[in-house]
């Protein structure tokens, strides 16, 4: 497990702070979505394994390659002797439909090959970040497929990856997919605390809908001939405040299952842990009022809102 740490709030603790509190949780992995260079410092000797994100405002600028060389010596290389990197994230929920989509799989390739020529692609590994909205068809898993907008986009993308035995980063949000449909999906099935199973797909049965999501998303890799590429949760979380749904009851509920379930894999992946990353560390009060404001595990104050056990 590790955890998501953004910076969209003026009353966050320092980075120093922030590094210790992760230590001091049995925290070991962050996602930081872009190098900043006082997160960078701090996380110096900390062991702590990091996913660095590339903005999608960045995206552009990288598909040049000696730009993309120049980031890679700035922003890792400069750090890397006392800095775990594990992941470069380059872009976060790309759409087909977005300007910067285009610019995704040259940054991929120049960051990649940058790495390389630091000599630390035995350390770390390049991919991107996709949303669960570029499934076509998601319900049930086994007909999980990428839409016909989309496959344009993301299968370059999968073959980049499978060449560099990296791994697809996806965000998984149970708490949208449940509130957008409320009808159809029943809260104890997205919270993990169906007591028996909801979806019976072939020889397959879901009592949740993380594996549900997360098995399309597989179901779609292999229709599109990577069945062995593998999947890290890069992002997934509950908000405690602010719609439906959003308390910190279900917040606790959802992140303290979550936990637990990773390590057993999913139906069509069984015992293979799921890597994967909580959003997020903070509530960030510079985000967009409501929901998305309230997605922390810790107040701004460093105050835990329910009780998690990591490590």
């Amino acid at each position: 497990m590790g955890v998501c740490c953004g910076k969209n709030g003026n009353n966050l603790p320092s980075d120093q702070e922030v590094v210790s509190l992760y230590q001091t949780n049995s925290i070991g992995r962050m996602r930081i979505y872009y190098p900043n260079r006082d997160t960078l410092e701090a996380l110096r000797g900390s062991n702590t394994e990091v996913i660095l994100g590339v903005p999608n405002d960045n995206l552009r600028a990288l598909a040049d390659a000696s730009a993309a060389t120049t980031w890679i010596q700035n922003n890792v290389v400069a750090y890397s002797s006392n800095v775990r990197f594990r992941y470069i994230a380059v872009g976060n929920e790309v759409h087909p439909g977005d300007a910067n989509a285009r610019y995704v799989l040259p940054a991929m390739q120049n960051i990649h090959d940058a790495i390389v020529s630091a000599n630390l692609q035995g350390q770390i590994k390049v991919s991107t970040a996709i949303d669960t909205t570029l499934l076509g068809i998601s319900y049930p898993p086994s007909k999980g497929s990428f839409s016909d907008s989309a496959n344009p986009y993301i299968s370059p993308i999968i073959n980049i990856l499978r060449t560099n035995d990296a791994p697809l980063l996806a965000n998984v949000y149970l708490y949208f997919r449940y509130t957008d449909n409320p009808q159809s999906i029943d809260l104890n099935y997205a919270l993990f605390t169906s007591p028996e199973v909801v979806v019976q797909d072939g020889q397959y049965g879901y009592q949740n809908l993380f594996d549900a999501l997360l098995d399309a998303l597989y179901a779609a890799l292999e229709k599109a001939g990577a069945a062995n590429l593998s999947i890290s949760v890069s992002e997934s979380g509950w908000s405690s405040e602010g719609g439906n749904a959003a308390t910190a009851g279900n917040a606790g509920t959802f992140d303290r299952n979550l936990i637990n379930h990773v390590k057993q894999g999913t139906p069509r992946r069984s015992g293979k842990a799921i890597e994967t990353y909580l959003f997020a560390m903070f509530d960030e009060n510079l985000k967009a009022a409501g929901i998305e404001q309230h997605f922390g595990l810790f107040l701004p104050d460093r105050q835990p809102k329910y009780q998690l056990t990591f490590g």
